[in-house]
This record gives structure tokens, C-alpha cells and sequence, in this order.
């Protein structure tokens, strides 16, 4: 064969990686996702009130539920998996959905939120290609601003302790020691982040949640015996909170499904695009959705939250223009290995949640000005900024005041669920987003119809 014919029939994605590389380039890829992957089960743990030892257990279910996910989408298993090193971990993006889930039903509920999601993303596995029309860049752009902007909210109530402290102790949160440390980690991501390159850059905010917490150590705020309490070695336990599926599960997981759905598309455009500059196939966007989908579910099994694809390692991909799907299998191997040690979930589980508060700054920043950058990756004419405007503004509005739609739907004329669904900001944003980028023509358009009129007279 050729030198030609052999770099035609070379394949990037099935390179196989000797194990001494392939083992700190899948780490890196853990490096890059994990401290999104476990924010999100602490938040919720925060939400329902959770123990150290029921918050360890949360986020044993995310490392585990993502290390499976994962696998599965780089190894794939028939037309399951994008067979691309995608890299799985709990979504941001249902936050706003599983937050008021959390609190008003318990995680039986977010539970069986997490596997309908899942089931719904399997049949959207199948008509993507109908489907992506309805999402340019505009209205996912405007989705993922939301999301990031929505929950800024929650990153500044973990910085002055939670705000389950500040409802038992108001004069226990948000003081200097607490305040300081959130600074700090904010502070040290920065300098790292725009001091450095490479991995040490892409892992900025987790060196900085490093800081805080050894400084918190110091400071007295970590309890040690939640550490020491915990055990070397746990199995899975499926089910353990059971599964309910209230109404208002129903309509906002199909919401949030579609999201992540298209979300999933970008990223694995973005693997294939960053890592071996062509489009991802038709095959590949089917098996990266089916592969949402199938580790959503086997992760709610878990007891864990919902997965998506992670931006995060599509940059890394980029970078390091390593596109071997075996790395990520490795990488794949250390977030499973995470999950069956309550060690590991112990010590995260006892870092204070002014740590995590700082870090969550940072992030939920990063997520709405990810959501900005695609909003404006096409023409930001007058006609995308109104509509903008009018998605965002609901997404802010009826999340920051949730009381405005009191009067309107409410317990004693059984419309308590819109609001609940509503005040999310999230569902309301996608739906408006959606809803005028159809009905209202780009502007383009009416200029050729106005050229028209003027010929035809």
C-alpha cells in the first residue's frame, strides 16, 4: 500500500494511544469536566437538605453515572454511542428544572424526571435531522445564556456558606472568613487561567477550588471527620430513592431534552471539527444523542443526575488535536473508578460551600457568555436582538421574581405546576426563543420581498 492510500485509510479517532500517553491525556479529559460534573449533585444535595454522608453518596452516583456515560458513548454499543471521544457528566442545564423538583417533590421525583428525559432523548436519537432546523445558533445561544445567567443566582448563595444556612442562621453566612474564601478561589482560577497553558489553564478552576479548600483546612471551616468516617470501597445501589413522576416533570424534562439534544449536536460537531476538521456523520450525531440518552439513563438508575456532553473537553480536543476515542475509554476508567470510592466523594463532600461558591461564580459566568458567543455567531441584526431580549428578560425576570405569577397560577385554581414551570426561566426563554425565531422572518427576507413589490410595480 502506498504512503497515499495509507494517510487516505489513516483514521484519527480509532488511533490507538500506547497506554503511558493515554493515560494523562484521559486524565486530562477528567481534569477539564470534573468540577462541573460534581457541582451540580451538590447543589441539589444543598436543596433536599442532604448529610455529608447522603451528599458523598450523590456524588459517588455523578462519577460513577458520568465514568459509564462516558464509556459508552467512546466505545458505543450498536448504534448507541458517537464513537468519538465525547466525555459524559451532569448537565447544568436542568438545573432550574431539577432545583424546585428537588425541593417541592424529593429526589424520587428528579429521579424519575432524569429517566424520562432520557427516554424522550431516545426517540429525539431518530429525527434529529428534522428537528435541527428549529435550533440555529440564535436560540440555542440564547438557551445556554439563560442557563448560565439563571443560576448565578445559586453560585452566590453557596459563596456565603448555602442557602440552607442562611434560612437556620442568617448571621452564620456570608461572613469575612467565608466571603474571603470565595474571593480567593476567584482570584487564584483567574491568575492560573490567564498565566498558564494547556492543561494546567484548562484545569484553572479546580487548582483554585485546591486553594480555597486547603486554606479552609487551615482556617478550621472542614469538618475531617466526614472523611475519616467514610468507607474505602461501595457497590452501586439502584434505585435507592425510588422514582416519581409529577406532571410537572413531564412537560419540562421534553423542554430540557430538546435542549441538551441539540446542545449534544454542537459538541460533537465541535469534537469532529476542532479534532480532525470535518462535520461530524449523520451516524455519529445518531449515536452521540442515543448515547445522551442511554447514559442519562443508567445514570438515573444510579441515582444520579441527568448527562450531557461536555464543552469543556471539546475544547481540550482542540488543543491537544487528540481525537483518539481511546483516551477518552481511559479517562473513562478514573471517573468510574471515582464513583466506587466514598473516599474520594468524602473529601469532596467536606469541602465548604463557600469553595464551591467561588468556583460556581466563575462557571455560571463561563456557561451565559458561552450562550452570548453562539447568539452571536450569526448576523446580531435588530430582528435576533429582539428576540434576545424578550427570551432573556423572561428567563431573568420570572427567575429572580417568582412571586409576579402568584396571583395568576396558584394552588387554589390548580395552575400551581405553569408557575413552577414558568419560574424556572429556562422553559419560558426556549420557548420564546423557539416560538419568533419561527414566526418572525429574517430580515433578509422582507428586504428581497420589499425587492419583489418594487420589480414587479
Amino acid at each position: 500500500m502506498s504512503d497515499e492510500s495509507k494517510s487516505k485509510s489513516f483514521n484519527p479517532v480509532e488511533e490507538w494511544i500506547p497506554l503511558p500517553k493515554a493515560i494523562p491525556l484521559g486524565l486530562q479529559h477528567v481534569l477539564a469536566m470534573f468540577v462541573g460534573n460534581i457541582t451540580v449533585p451538590i447543589i441539589i444535595a444543598g436543596i433536599i437538605g442532604a448529610d455529608a454522608a447522603e451528599r458523598t453518596f450523590l456524588i459517588q452516583a455523578a462519577l460513577l453515572g458520568s465514568g459509564i456515560a462516558t464509556l459508552i458513548q467512546a466505545y458505543g454499543i450498536g448504534p448507541v454511542g458517537a464513537r468519538l471521544p465525547v466525555v459524559q457528566g451532569t448537565s447544568f442545564a436542568f438545573l432550574p428544572l431539577l432545583i424546585p423538583l428537588a425541593k417541592n417533590y424529593g429526589m424520587d421525583a428528579v429521579i424519575g424526571a432524569s429517566i424520562f428525559g432520557g427516554l424522550v432523548q431516545v426517540v429525539l436519537g431518530f429525527y434529529i435531522g428534522s428537528l435541527k432546523r428549529w435550533f440555529p445558533p440564535l436560540v440555542t445561544g440564547i438557551v445556554v445564556a439563560s442557563i448560565g445567567l439563571t443560576q448565578i443566582k445559586v453560585a452566590y448563595w453557596y459563596a456565603g456558606g448555602g442557602k440552607g444556612l442562611h434560612d437556620k442562621n442568617p448571621e452564620a453566612w456570608a461572613t469575612p472568613d467565608q466571603v474571603g474564601i470565595a474571593i480567593l478561589v476567584l482570584l487564584v482560577t483567574l491568575v492560573v487561567r490567564e498565566t498558564t497553558k494547556g492543561i494546567v489553564s484548562q484545569a484553572a478552576v479546580l487548582i483554585g477550588m485546591g486553594v480555597g479548600y486547603v486554606v479552609s483546612i487551615f482556617m478550621g471551616l472542614v469538618n475531617p471527620s466526614i472523611i475519616s468516617e467514610a468507607s474505602w470501597v461501595s457497590l452501586p445501589q439502584p434505585f435507592h430513592y425510588g422514582l416519581e413522576l409529577p406532571a410537572i416533570a413531564i412537560i419540562g424534562m421534553v423542554i430540557m431534552a430538546v435542549v441538551t439534544t441539540i446542545e449534544t449536536v454542537g459538541d460533537t460537531n465541535g469534537i469532529t471539527s476542532g479534532g480532525a476538521g470535518r462535520d461530524a456523520t449523520p451516524k455519529e450525531l445518531k449515536g452521540a444523542i442515543l448515547g445522551d440518552a442511554v447514559g442519562t439513563l443508567i445514570a438515573a438508575v444510579l441515582n444520579a443526575l441527568p448527562n450531557t456532553s461536555y464543552t469543556q473537553n471539546v475544547g481540550l480536543v482542540a488543543l491537544t488535536k487528540v481525537i483518539s476515542r481511546w483516551v477518552v475509554v481511559v479517562g473513562s476508567f478514573f471517573l468510574i473508578a471515582g464513583g466506587l470510592i466514598p473516599k474520594l466523594g468524602a473529601i469532596i463532600a467536606a469541602m465548604p460551600a463557600c469553595v464551591l461558591g467561588g468556583a460556581a461564580i466563575f462557571m455560571f459566568g463561563m456557561v451565559a457568555t458561552a450562550g452570548m458567543k453562539l447568539m452571536t455567531a450569526e448576523k446580531f441584526t435588530s430582528r435576533n436582538m429582539m428576540i434576545a431580549a424578550l427570551s432573556i428578560s423572561f428567563a431573568l425576570g420570572l427567575s429572580i421574581v417568582p412571586e409576579f405569577l402568584d396571583k395568576i397560577f396558584n394552588k387554589e385554581n390548580g395552575l400551581a405546576i405553569i408557575a413552577q414551570l414558568l419560574t424556572s426561566g429556562i422553559i419560558p426563554s426556549a420557548v420564546i426563543a423557539v416560538v419568533l425565531n419561527a414566526v418572525i422572518p429574517p430580515e433578509e427576507t422582507k428586504a428581497d420581498n420589499i425587492s419583489e413589490a418594487v420589480e414587479q410595480n
